[in-house]
């Protein structure tokens, strides 16, 4: 938004007169003053002096954020032919940035006198109600009034019959008035953004409207007379707590976009589920009910009990009780869950990869909660709370609790929340008995039973995806699940090297039976990006079938029937298992397909190695995915500084490695994870595993920098590693998969005369040139550094260093100007300290980086040491000036 221009002469002799301004801001019939600081003022002058003129305005913008736009509207409604009006706030914002509501809270009843009157804009404002006089304005077809507090619409508003567009977004309308019916012109009405629990059912009345936005208001249902607009395109109800929806909106004819995404929605009918323009992401689509919250009414009753970090055993009595764990762990265990006094224990351990076996593109987020004991039976359901380390993205991915029973693993119906100050992330789960527990993210899965009169199956993820299953094609009602997993064209074109290949989302179907279906089932895949039925070519086209354990890819494309519309490929399968929908110029791609989805399972982690800013000699280390590298290093500058992250390590779910460190490093000890001097990491998901590492220096490590060597292993740990392994890395070992050097930072000299700023770097002694020509000293140059400023990287190239060396220093010291500066001149004077020539270096570059005020202070510095040492050296008798003159005082 353009800040209002000041009324003041551009050649500063003071205000125009308006008059003269006319000119520029009265085009004809419009009158834009909105744009002017003291708008408002300029009107009312305008009026007096050239009222004849602004008689003929038609278009009329004033600002509501100026004290005198309450009196200029008495003189508006004598503007018979004004046909737009806009008085608006926002023009100014406070001191944060925000825009500033504007004055108006009323209307003169006297505007509603302006019979020509068609578009009226009153946004950011301060109206609670709507003004009587606007529902006389006959010949509205436009009314805007955004961002205001209306609480309620006046029961006449239908009496704007000629109204087409109306938006009061941004207000706080709790209902709408039966007239609302009465808008038999309305075409766009948009109340997004309020707090409407319900709508009238004369809403259904608007025969015309073809766009109605109430998303973001309260709304747990709408009324089904909302079939009844035919015309309308686009229908937004995102961001409400719809729990239903009527499936007669499957019958609107035009409709285009349906978005009901981030409701409370279940079921959807069916009917509005073959629509490919419904819009269901962030709905509980298939979930249960949510579970009653443990700090409910009823559960703020029962006994609270808080476990130290010791602890590892509670007690569980017929009253019930809430339980916290030092862990985050939390329990509710209603009233009657117990009819004795139970003890319960319980241990969180590390999961084993060979007893926790992960599904494909499942993400371990926690540790296992075990409890004990096992098997023991519930009266009434306890709920548990699991804290886990959040994805980066839900969308295409869903959080679960899984439980093992001792001889297999099973998902838990769960509902995820965020609790306590710190916002941390909590999976919920109502269990009858207790045994092992973790936190999983998987694929998003979709169920529905199949029942002989068939269903249609369709995906939330991408809802073009859908499964119908025909009557008749069970005799006995089975159980259907169905997963996507997308497909980057950018990461298939960069596995395959091939950027002419393209492939749909991979369909995941699976069945509780083995049995075949009776009749075919109909599955549709979207056409893979950039493919449409148009150009298509059908000889690149490969449907390939792949078994539940990926092992193998078939082309079957010949054995099925594909049939293709626009934008979607149609065939029709009698079994499940998985389905890829590739296009292709190579002829044999099952293998191919499988590297490629070998890829996909991996996960790309960086390794970083960061020095503590404040205690160099303490080295962070830490394992991070690939696309959270930047956020770390972003997040840790203000302590730490270090080296670029390690290349990259391609890893499987599961697996491990190990880190063992060369001679003249020592690991904490007192890490429960440190074993002999070496850090294992145990990685099973490549959202959670951060470790730390804080290396230290040997006691006599004082004068030679040690070089550490991170070695990390796959797979089991060979015995005795030696020490001298990790420094050669030579032979065919198939362990070694990537390495980190690590060089750290001389220790501090004591005693030698070194300073430090305040800011902690470290200023070394000392003398730039010579007794003769004049000395700069470790002084004089932080005060040269105090003058340089953001003109530092010209100045370091000047004097010699590399872009790359000015980059690094850069990098060293992120966001800390001065230690970038002292940085870059000290490393110079250090190097240079020996070249008689230094002191001209610096004073040239001072020049050729346009500082000349820095270099006549060189200059003088140096001036007035050369003449202190010849004062100096004249004392002694030493110049030669000096002992010719006492020479001849002795002739004398």
């Amino acid at each position: 938004m353009a800040e209002p221009q000041e009324l003041g002469d551009p050649l500063g002799e003071g205000p125009l007169e308006a008059d003269t301004l006319a000119g520029s801001c009265l085009a004809g019939n419009r009158l834009n003053l909105d744009v002017y600081m003291d708008g408002c003022r300029l009107f009312l002058k305008l009026f007096e002096t050239r009222r004849e003129e602004i008689m003929q305005v038609e278009f009329l913008r004033l600002s509501c954020n100026e004290d005198l736009v309450v009196s200029t509207l008495s003189t508006i409604p004598s503007l018979e032919h004004l046909k737009s009006l806009v008085l608006k706030g926002g023009h100014s914002r406070d001191e944060i940035g925000a825009c500033k509501r504007g004055l108006l809270s009323s209307l003169p009843q006297e505007l509603g006198e302006l019979n020509c009157l068609a578009h009226l804009d009153l946004s950011f404002n301060s109206f609670s109600a709507l003004p009587p006089c606007i529902t006389k304005l006959t010949s509205l077809s436009s009314l805007l009034i955004c961002h205001n507090s209306l609480k309620r619409l006046p029961a006449d508003f239908g009496q704007l019959t000629k109204l087409r567009f109306f938006s009061a977004m941004k207000n706080q309308l709790e209902g709408l008035p039966p007239s609302i019916g009465e808008l038999v012109a309305l075409q766009t009405l948009d109340l997004s953004e309020n707090a409407l629990e319900s709508l009238p059912d004369e809403i259904g009345n608007l025969h015309n409207c073809t766009e109605l936005d109430l998303s973001g208001n309260l709304l747990t249902r709408i009324p089904n007379s909302l079939a009844n607009l035919q015309s309308l395109r686009q229908l937004h109800l995102h961001s409400n707590l719809l729990v239903t929806v009527p499936a007669s909106l499957a019958g609107l004819p035009n409709l285009s976009r349906l978005d009901l995404q981030n409701n409370k929605l279940r079921v959807i009918p069916p009917e509005i589920q073959s629509f490919p323009f419904v819009h269901l992401r962030g709905n509980p689509l298939g979930e249960p009910e949510v579970p009653p919250q443990p700090d409910d009414s009823s559960s703020e009753e029962l006994q609270r009990l808080f476990l130290a970090a010791g602890e590892d055993s509670f007690t569980v009595t017929p009253e019930g009780c809430n339980v916290f764990l030092a862990c985050g762990v939390q329990f509710c265990f209603p009233r009657g869950a117990t009819t004795s006094s139970v003890t319960i224990c319980f241990q969180k351990c590390s999961p084993d990869p060979q007893w926790v076996k992960l599904k494909h593109h499942d993400i371990l987020l926690s540790e296992i909660l075990e409890l004990k004991p096992h098997g023991i039976e519930f009266q009434e359901e306890v709920q548990i709370w699991l804290p886990y380390t959040s994805p980066q993205s839900l969308h295409k991915r869903e959080v679960i609790i899984r439980t093992f029973t001792g001889q297999e693993w099973s998902d838990l119906g769960t509902q995820v929340e965020r609790k306590g100050k710190r916002k941390k992330h909590l999976a919920c789960c109502s269990v009858p008995h207790f045994s092992w527990f973790l936190v999983v993210s998987r694929l998003v899965e979709n169920e529905c039973r199949v029942p002989r009169e068939g269903v249609l199956l369709f995906s939330t993820v991408d809802p073009n995806i859908k499964v119908t299953f025909p009557p008749g094609v069970t005799e006995e009602v089975r159980t259907v699940k169905l997963q996507v997993l997308p497909m980057s064209v950018e990461k298939l074109q960069e596995i395959t090297d091939d950027p002419e290949t393209v492939a749909s989302p991979l369909l995941c179907l699976s069945q509780n039976s083995t049995v075949d279906f009776l009749r075919p089932v109909k599955i549709q895949l979207p056409l893979p990006p950039g493919v449409t039925g148009l150009t298509l070519d059908r000889s690149s086209v490969h449907l390939l079938h792949g078994d539940s354990n990926a092992q193998n890819w078939d082309d079957i494309t010949d054995q099925v029937v594909l049939e293709f519309t626009h934008l979607y490929a149609l065939f029709e399968v009698t079994h499940f298992s998985w389905y890829w929908l590739w296009c292709t110029t190579k002829a044999y791609i099952g293998g191919i397909a499988k590297e490629v989805y070998k890829r996909l399972r991996m996960y790309q982690v960086n390794f970083i190695a960061l020095q503590r800013k404040k205690d160099p000699e303490q080295i962070l280390l830490q394992c991070v995915p690939k696309h959270k590298v930047d956020p770390v290093l972003k997040k840790l500058h203000d302590r730490y500084r270090g080296p670029e992250p390690s290349d990259m390590v391609e890893m499987f779910e599961g697996e491990q490695f190990f880190a063992a460190f060369e001679r003249g490093i020592s690991i904490d000890a007192d890490r429960p994870d440190c074993v002999d001097g070496r850090i294992s990491f145990n990685f099973f998901s490549h959202l959670k595993n951060v470790k730390e590492v804080y290396v230290t220096s040997e006691v006599d490590r004082k004068r030679n920098a040690v070089k550490g060597q991170v070695s990390f292993y796959r797979g089991a740990v060979p015995g005795n590693i030696p020490e001298e392994v990790t420094k050669r890395r030579k032979g065919p070992d198939s362990h070694w998969l990537a390495t980190l050097p690590i060089k750290l930072p001389k220790l501090k000299p004591q005693g030698n005369g070194q300073s430090t700023t305040k800011n902690g770097f470290s200023l070394p002694p000392l003398n730039l040139g010579n007794a003769e020509t004049g000395y700069l000293t470790q002084s004089n140059l932080l005060g040269i550094a105090g003058r340089i400023g953001a003109d530092w990287q010209t100045i370091g190239l000047n004097l010699g260093l590399s872009y790359q060396q000015i980059q690094q220093i850069r990098y060293n010291n992120r966001e800390d100007l001065n230690t970038q500066i002292l940085d870059m001149l000290f490393s110079w004077a250090q190097q240079n300290e020996k070249d008689p020539t230094c002191i001209d270096k610096l004073i040239n570059a001072m020049k050729e980086s346009g500082r000349q005020d820095i270099a006549d202070e060189i200059e003088a510095i140096i001036a007035l040491g050369r003449q202190k040492y010849r004062e100096s050296i004249r004392r002694v008798g030493l110049d030669q000036e000096s002992s010719t003159e006492d020479s001849a005082i002795a002739m004398v």
